[in-house]
């Protein structure tokens, strides 16, 4: 089997040679871009299965690249991982707002991030135990071994994160998910982040569930229920 790729895109040379470091030691196949234009071009070349994105980049910044590869159908489906420093909390949501899939806080530890990418590349692995294979109602057709969706008769592109906490909701139809539990179930790591995390990645959701949005309800205070 051929080692997954990552795409790492960070103008800072020696936090660029770290991750390429500790990545190629844990057995993935990195490229690597010292600015975001470039980083874009080697989407399209490279075509990673994954890509780290410094947010705070001269040029073309973090949020600019993530925004141009979630609007390109060739990129839109590449996860993203931020890579943010500790006072950029409104760049997080909005970087969460255009797509990522997640965010990891400078200075990091490597053995936290190669956890995180692991954790989020499974969410494009096998479906939730307790999923079925195939889930419709009305016109909402979710094929989660395809990992597709399709909303009367178009399919809808969801980032990996997305259609894990989809799969999570969907499986547990009728069932109140705390924001806690979704955190802990769909991030599938220690997350050091916020409740509203999962708060913006549910209304990404509801966004491209159009008119079946109200199907993912709000449990004011607790969480989130997909009707029955």
């Amino acid at each position: 089997m051929s080692a997954q790729k990552i795409l790492v895109v960070e103008d800072h040379r020696d936090t660029r040679e770290l991750l390429k470091y500790n990545l190629t030691a844990a057995g993935f196949d990195v490229a690597a871009a010292e600015d975001g234009q470039l980083g874009l071009n080697l989407a399209h070349a490279f075509k990673p299965d994954i890509m780290l994105l410094d947010l705070m980049m001269p040029g073309t910044d973090g949020l600019e690249v993530c925004r141009q590869l979630k609007a390109d159908p060739a990129t839109a489906r590449i996860p993203v991982i931020m890579l943010t420093a500790k006072g950029e909390e409104v760049d997080k949501i909005v970087g969460l707002e255009l797509g990522a899939d997640d965010y990891v806080v400078k200075p990091f530890s490597p053995r936290e991030l190669v956890l995180r990418i692991k954790a989020i590349l499974r969410r494009y692995g096998a479906p939730e135990p307790n999923a079925p294979k195939l889930w419709e109602r009305e016109g909402l057709r979710i094929d989660f071994e395809a990992h597709q969706i399709t909303i009367d008769g178009e399919e809808t592109a969801l980032t990996a994160t997305e259609f894990k906490l989809l799969t999570v909701l969907v499986s547990g139809a009728g069932k109140v998910q705390t924001r806690d539990n979704l955190l802990d179930t769909v991030w599938d790591t220690h997350f050091e982040g916020y409740s509203r995390t999962v708060d913006t990645h549910v209304r990404r959701l509801r966004q491209k569930l159009g008119p079946y949005a109200p199907w993912i309800e709000t449990i004011r205070g607790v969480g989130y229920r997909f009707k029955a």
